[in-house]
């Protein structure tokens, strides 16, 4: 395959190096592990960087929509289960409300878990022990979906992209903050002249190389990407999922990528999970879930994926799914997807599913139908 493969996002195409090896070679050059090793099991890999076992995120929402309405419980996430291991790239994908922000905001800590483990480099993270937090957020850092709206309009590019430093690293003298927030900068393709000015007179794309070099500038292992491409123009995706590759490679990052657009994880991911309704559907490595698709959600989202090329395109049959995706606050018995889904059977409404590994495929699967000789394709 060439250097340069043409990637298909969600509204056209961009030109991305994207190397597709068995076991899926990434950008860091480190080839996964085999699908979901451990990632779903009950206890934690010692090897990976996070793990996550069982984690969920609930809130107490009012039905009516007054404080006085009598209160349910709205699953965001419920019961997730992986791991991120040194130098990979996981990517998390599903429909808008699946659950994945959630999930990455409650990672770092900006919204309470209510069940479940964590382990941070094989230690127990303490939910809201402040402690824990500041560690974390030195070693753990986001990247957020909104550029302009993620930087303080009233401090300059300097103060932004120096205040996790400041913070986590006062006893640095101001000259040495200057130089490094200058290297910082020019790591990500902006320079001198830029440390003085403010957030409005950026393009997207200048403000989003700002919040990255904000993200790196502490120095942290893991980097949480929450859809770091959406709000952008797609030749500016194409610069900004470069950049995050190359700097994958040269500081020895892992991502943990929050998108949408299944091209886009594709270009830059070494494994993939795919969430319903805040749970997982499939994750397996990137070969497995885009070559051969385990679950119906899996495949109904990869043939919603548009094509630039028109006969392709023309002879394309989209899976078309049943109805809406049902309300957190009411999710369906069963199997969560089973209400949209083409090849559900009785059994799907008394049955849980979790991810294991099904049939064939390395993959680790939520669904009873998967590798069943018969079942619809």
């Amino acid at each position: 395959m060439s250097a340069a493969t043409d990637l298909v996002s969600s509204t056209s195409s961009f030109v991305s190096a994207s190397p597709d090896a068995p076991g899926g070679v990434g950008p860091s050059g480190v080839g996964a592990p085999d699908a979901g090793a451990r990632g779903n099991d009950a206890s934690h890999d010692a090897d990976a960087l996070l793990s996550v076992r069982d984690l969920k995120v609930h809130f107490r929402v009012p039905l009516g929509g007054y404080p006085w309405s009598p209160k349910g419980t709205l699953r965001a996430v419920d019961g997730v289960s992986f791991d991120v291991k040194r130098g990979e790239t996981v990517g998390l994908v599903g429909e808008s409300g699946c659950g994945k922000s959630t999930l990455a905001r409650a990672l770092i800590g900006l919204v309470p878990v209510t069940a479940g483990t964590v382990q941070w480099r094989g230690e127990p993270i303490v939910s809201g022990a402040r402690r824990d937090a500041r560690k974390i957020r030195r070693e753990m850092q986001m990247i957020f979906q909104d550029p302009l709206a993620s930087l303080d309009p009233r401090m300059t590019i300097e103060q932004v992209v120096a205040e996790p430093l400041v913070t986590h690293r006062p006893g640095i003298g101001r000259e040495e903050v200057r130089r490094r927030v200058l290297t910082m900068l020019e790591r990500v393709g902006l320079n001198v002249h830029h440390l003085l000015r403010y957030p409005h007179e950026f393009s997207g794309g200048q403000c989003q190389r700002v919040g990255i070099a904000r993200a790196l500038i502490g120095e942290p292992h893991l980097v949480i990407c929450d859809e770091p491409v959406s709000a952008l123009d797609v030749s500016i995706q194409a610069q900004i999922v470069n950049l995050l590759r190359d700097l994958q490679r040269e500081l020895s990052l892992s991502y943990l990528f929050v998108a949408h657009d299944l091209a886009v994880v594709k270009a830059i991911s070494q494994r993939v999970l795919v969430m319903y309704l805040g749970r997982v559907m499939e994750f397996g490595t990137r070969r497995d879930v885009y070559g051969a698709p385990q679950h119906p959600y899996t495949r109904a989202l990869l043939a919603a994926a548009p094509t630039p090329e028109p006969a392709r395109e023309r002879a394309r049959r989209p899976l078309l799914l049943a109805s809406e995706m049902p309300s957190p606050l009411d999710p369906p018995s069963g199997c969560a997807f089973r209400t949209r889904c083409p090849e559900a059977i009785d059994a799907c409404a008394r049955e849980v599913p979790q991810p294991e590994v099904r049939g064939g495929s390395a993959a680790r699967v939520a669904c009873i139908r998967a590798g069943i000789a018969g079942a619809r394709r």
